[in-house]
């Protein structure tokens, strides 16, 4: 990408971050490209759907939660460290609006990169949870990943105390009996 490009794309993707961050996932289009300092066929030459500059915004801070899996992988309660990594999960989720709403409804033709990246960073604390007894065999990432967007959904109005409650309280419900 050419330097004016890469300048471009970068000042697209923050003025879409901070407008997210107030706005929610629908966020005005043209209120990006205008507070980015670029036309609105800028922003659609780099992000031709609405899908793919979501992807931009929320790779970052997913980065962040996938890389945070390493840390985590060292602590010697595979459970705990799960846990920590799905509060942390459900947290992003709740606080940046839509999110939720846009990793369950990814339209069929876009690659579902974001979801992917959560879900292939989650398996290690979830394989490592269920090798260990403490998480039930049958337990997916999908199912995992699922309930905390559905909890981020049910939580939206209030916030993330609702939110940490009731990942609380289902996270109850993947323990084998008797735990």
């Amino acid at each position: 990408m050419r330097a004016d490009a890469q300048r471009n794309y970068d000042l697209i993707v923050e003025a879409a971050s901070e407008a997210v961050a107030r706005d929610g996932a629908y966020a005005s289009l043209e209120e990006i490209a205008r507070s980015a300092g670029v036309g609105s066929a800028t922003l659609h030459r780099h992000f031709p759907s609405r899908w793919s500059l979501l992807q931009a915004v929320f790779r970052t801070c997913l980065r962040n939660l996938s890389a945070r899996t390493d840390e985590l992988l060292a602590e010697s309660d595979a459970l705990a460290a799960l846990t920590t990594w799905l509060h942390e999960v459900t947290a992003y989720a709740t606080t940046t609006r839509g999110l939720a709403v846009t990793l369950l409804n990814a339209p069929p033709e876009e690659d579902d990169t974001c979801g992917a990246m959560l879900a292939a960073a989650g398996e290690k604390l979830l394989r490592r949870a269920i090798d260990q007894g403490s998480v039930r065999s049958d337990v997916a990432m999908a199912d995992l990943i699922s309930l905390v967007n559905a909890i981020s959904l049910a939580a939206q109005p209030t916030g993330t105390t609702k939110a940490e409650r009731l990942l609380a309280l289902a996270l109850t419900g993947i323990q084998p009996p008797g735990r």
